[in-house]
């Protein structure tokens, strides 16, 4: 009998992260960045109107309502299925968005990217995560020096998820092929604006037992979902917050759960397109 790791595939509590939401000013500017330029696909069916936007890349999103301009503290990581043909994009959106911060650059095995706002992504080809030509493998947040043990406690005791901790970092293992990543960085962190992550979880009374015990819900939205954004050291004083990110958090029961979303070959235009081969297909 083969000796498999039966351990290898086991997945904690939070089964997805979904979206990332950050407001932007400008709806035309966003699609122009993150729909003609990274070539992802706006969801045909939710918030199609001009006051917010929801941008489809494999099974996530993110969610771009109308506001003032958030940014994230740290970076997304993305795929995408070419890295050339993101290249040519970036190249066709460069001149309208000369006038914003959009800026992109080659690093070692992806490209940086900068929105027209100051959101940082990285761009990575598929093969190098686990499962995934098109979506969110990882986001990564900036966090104070020596945070980042509570911050796994946290997300082990609270979330119930599996952790890495080294000297500077946090991961939190997401489902089978995501992360959550708190990098310690002793540079200033900006003010908290706002900006949030929706995910999905098992055990939905767990959590929120304990966040409510130590007056850390911040929304009860309804039966499927609340928010919190507060993460505190379970082994130490829950009035004494060690990063804030909004979570939003959804039962497995809620409507949106694995919600089928459009995906389009971003390698389909006027020129290149023939019939059958509109919509993205996993190499």
């Amino acid at each position: 009998m083969a000796g498999f790791d039966r351990s290898a595939e086991d997945v904690g509590n939070v089964q997805m992260l979904e979206h990332v939401n950050v407001t932007v000013p400008d709806q035309g500017v966003a699609a122009l960045f993150y729909v003609t330029g990274l070539g992802f696909t706006r969801d045909p069916y939710i918030d199609f109107g001009n006051f917010n936007m929801w941008v489809n890349l494999g099974e996530q999103q993110f969610h771009l309502p109308q506001s003032k301009a958030q940014v994230l503290r740290g970076h997304t990581g993305v795929v995408v299925p070419d890295l050339e043909d993101l290249k040519k994009r970036l190249g066709f959106v460069a001149k309208p968005l000369a006038d914003t911060q959009f800026a992109w650059e080659e690093a070692d095995g992806y490209l940086a990217l900068t929105c027209p706002w100051g959101n940082q992504i990285r761009a990575f080809a598929p093969g190098l995560f686990t499962k995934m030509d098109l979506g969110m493998p990882y986001v990564q947040l900036d966090v104070p020096p020596d945070t980042a043990p509570g911050i796994a406690r946290f997300y082990e005791q609270v979330m119930g998820c599996a952790t890495e901790v080294t000297d500077t970092q946090a991961r939190i293992h997401i489902g089978f092929n995501q992360t959550l990543v708190y990098a310690e960085n002793d540079a200033p962190l900006p003010e908290y604006d706002g900006h949030h992550i929706a995910i999905y979880v098992a055990d939905f009374s767990g959590p929120h037992r304990f966040l409510d015990n130590h007056g850390l819900v911040t929304e009860e939205s309804d039966q499927f979902q609340y928010r919190f954004q507060a993460i505190v050291d379970p082994e130490g004083d829950p009035t004494q917050p060690l990063f804030e990110l909004e979570h939003e958090v959804r039962s497995l029961s809620h409507q949106m759960w694995r919600r089928p979303l459009v995906n389009r070959n971003p390698a389909v235009n006027f020129f290149t397109y023939r019939k059958g081969t509109e919509v993205f297909t996993p190499a």
